[in-house]
């Protein structure tokens, strides 16, 4: 089963304008674990002692699943996780041409070495540690196997594949983690960012690639455009992928509601999975197919998620809508005169650009 490491508490913090307090991240913590989590990465140690406050009250929660912190590849980061009581890291490493030349002077073995000090420090401590690779899709794929490599033999064990400036394709996703996962040497994580839209589809497509783990945000906060959406792979495992999961939707609605207030970004009545409009059906042809059969035109039942149906009344809305809601309101209502006020109903929704409630439905048929 693949495993969804959820970032939320730290990269989706660093989004613009974001900063949850401790309260919040208590919150956040246990909310992501009852809505489906199967590790949590919480923090940044070396920001300073509030932050590694934070951290131990998250730890003090005591919750039955993985928690991560992220730490640059230095010992001082290290010595501020070790300090929280923290036992999984992230350790990250700039791996592009790019970064390398910018954060260690082009000086590759000056990499090696950082990574190879704390690293040792990390197994003489007993931590679970994956090897962050900032910038892995600039990176030239048999230098990544050089460190996965190095980072397996002083005891890595997960590599996690940044997508940091959000650049891949699907297509290029496949290829480069197929090609990694057959070098056998450490389980991938995904962690991709949104600013071409991909970043849940990487993601996804890392999966199916052979990456064994995913990072996400709620909503797919984060960074700039954001990443990979919780909400998003939750749902894609248990229904595309078919997993056993057991979603529980009361928590995921709160979840995500608690996140968007907290963070101040509210949650856009049409954004997959969660957004409010996802389950209104106002095309005629699809009201219809819908009364017909519950799945005609959804992925999923919205009560999967927390969520209700809806077959609002506007400018394309059919017969069976307006068929549906007289009934609904206790009237039996003639097919005729239902076709002669549809006119009427899509004048007036296009006037003043808002759908008809129920009521003014029924008073629009009773005088007409």
């Amino acid at each position: 089963m693949a495993l969804i490491n959820d970032t939320t508490l730290r990269d989706g913090e660093q989004a613009p304008y974001v900063a949850f307090n401790t309260d919040e991240k208590l919150k956040i913590a246990q909310l992501l674990y009852e809505a489906g989590a199967d590790e949590l990465e919480v923090g940044i140690p070396a920001m300073g002692a509030k932050e590694q406050e934070d951290v131990k009250e998250i730890l003090s929660l005591n919750l039955p699943l993985r928690i991560m912190s992220w730490n640059r590849a230095t010992l001082s980061d290290l010595e501020s996780s070790l300090a929280c009581g923290i036992r999984a890291v992230d350790l990250s490493i700039p791996v592009s041409q790019t970064l390398i030349d910018i954060k260690f002077g082009s000086d590759r073995d000056k990499l090696f070495r950082n990574l190879e000090e704390v690293l040792t420090l990390a197994k003489r401590e007993n931590l679970f540690v994956c090897i962050g690779a900032e910038d892995a899709s600039r990176a030239d794929n048999e230098f990544l196997a050089e460190v996965m490599k190095f980072g397996a033999s002083l005891g890595a064990k997960r590599f996690r594949y940044c997508d940091t400036v959000g650049i891949l394709t699907p297509h290029a996703t496949y290829e480069n983690i197929s090609y990694l996962v057959s070098q056998n040497l450490l389980g991938i994580e995904m962690h991709t960012h949104n600013d071409f839209g991909m970043a849940t589809a990487n993601s996804v497509i890392g999966l199916q690639a052979g990456a064994i783990s995913v990072n996400t945000t709620v909503m797919g906060l984060g960074e700039r455009a954001g990443n990979a959406s919780f909400e998003q792979l939750l749902m894609s495992l248990k229904h595309q992928f078919k997993e056993e999961r057991d979603i529980n939707a009361s928590k995921l609605q709160e979840l995500v509601n608690f996140v968007s207030v907290a963070a101040d970004n509210p949650i856009s009545r049409n954004r997959p999975i969660v957004g409010e409009d996802i389950f209104s059906h106002e095309s005629g042809i699809h009201v219809n197919g819908m009364i017909k059969s519950k799945n005609a035109y959804e992925a999923f039942e919205p009560e999967t998620v927390g969520l209700h149906r809806y077959f609002p009344i506007g400018k394309h809305s059919g017969a069976s809508t307006l068929l549906y809601h007289l009934r609904a309101s206790g009237i039996i209502p003639m097919a005729e005169r239902v076709q002669n006020i549809l006119p009427k109903v899509r004048e007036i929704v296009t006037n003043r650009k808002r759908v008809l409630n129920p009521q003014e439905l029924k008073e629009l048929y009773l005088c007409s």
